[in-house]
């Protein structure tokens, strides 16, 4: 063997090595993921159950939880804790854009307060404020930015629960512009980020771009698929992998970041009739694995 030959073997040697190296390396990637139990419509009891029965450690619940367990939180924990799950996430409601923030306060103390008791750190904040006839002003989504700081000084002070904002179609923050212009005005000292990433590719942005853009801010993710339908709004939600959300390189964003926080599956209701909450679950499980996305 010549020492040119010898050369080009040694470098192809050394590639493989680098290849199988930065593979075993992924596959031991990890990514904390959990299951928002909003596609069972309410019936949290049996979301719990069915979510753990699908392999998932974590799991988000929605504000309805509140009324029938604020006076007995350790009834709600307790059921958690035997099907093993941790509250990932709490849908606690909006924040509006009025100088009166007195109420949006009171609500999200009394969730945050709820949280706590439940073993829980974090709840998810979103907008119903956004104008029907126009574009939200940049005042406008700067105001909400400035509520959210406000509220999210108060409730951290108090209770230690993070707040993450939640960017959402038909809100404030639909398109990529929208949620730099909340993002950037935001206090990050006590408001995070909860992307959402089938929302923010729906709004025309990229979704594994926007996790190293904002990956000193992002503290947990939703999860979603999306695909065009011939309804007003123009899409529909669907199981993951159904849709047209790039998740491998969301996955690899995530991994390129080293991010530890929660991946909160999420799907608003079972896209097709007939099919339950639970089947939906394991096709999107189903996919993670296809893709070789290991979860704990």
């Amino acid at each position: 063997m010549n020492r040119r030959d010898f050369l080009a073997q040694a470098s192809l040697l050394t590639a493989s090595s680098l290849i199988s190296f930065e593979s075993l390396a992924a596959a031991k990637v990890k990514h904390k993921m959990a299951y928002s139990a909003i596609t069972w419509n309410g019936n949290d009891l049996v979301a719990i159950k069915d979510i753990a029965a699908l392999g998932f450690k974590g799991i988000q619940l929605r504000a309805n939880t509140y009324a029938p367990f604020k006076d007995k939180p350790q009834d709600l924990k307790d059921i958690l804790d035997q099907n093993g799950l941790t509250l990932a996430m709490f849908s606690s409601g909006n924040v509006g854009i009025s100088d009166d923030i007195s109420k949006d306060l009171e609500t999200h103390l009394n969730h945050a307060r709820f949280i706590k008791a439940l073993g829980g750190k974090s709840l998810q904040i979103t907008n119903n404020s956004r104008p029907k006839d126009r574009m939200p002003t940049t005042e406008e989504l700067k105001k909400y930015a400035k509520n959210m700081s406000e509220i999210s000084k108060q409730i951290i002070g108090e209770t230690g629960v993070q707040p993450a904002w939640h960017n959402h179609m038909h809100q404030l923050g639909e398109t990529p512009e929208e949620v730099e212009i909340v993002a950037t005005s935001m206090d990050t000292n006590y408001i995070k980020l909860e992307l959402d990433v089938a929302h923010y590719t729906q709004g025309g942005g990229n979704a594994a771009d926007a996790v190293i853009k904002y990956k000193d801010i992002l503290y947990a993710t939703h999860i979603k698929d999306t695909k065009p339908a011939e309804s007003k709004s123009g899409y529909q939600f669907v199981e993951l992998g159904q849709g047209r959300v790039d998740f491998p390189a969301i996955f690899k964003a995530l991994e390129k970041i080293k991010f530890k926080g929660w991946n909160v599956i999420e799907l608003d209701s079972v896209p097709v009739k007939g099919r339950t909450a639970l089947e939906s679950g394991q096709t999107s499980k189903k996919y993670l694995e296809s893709i070789n996305i290991k979860f704990s």
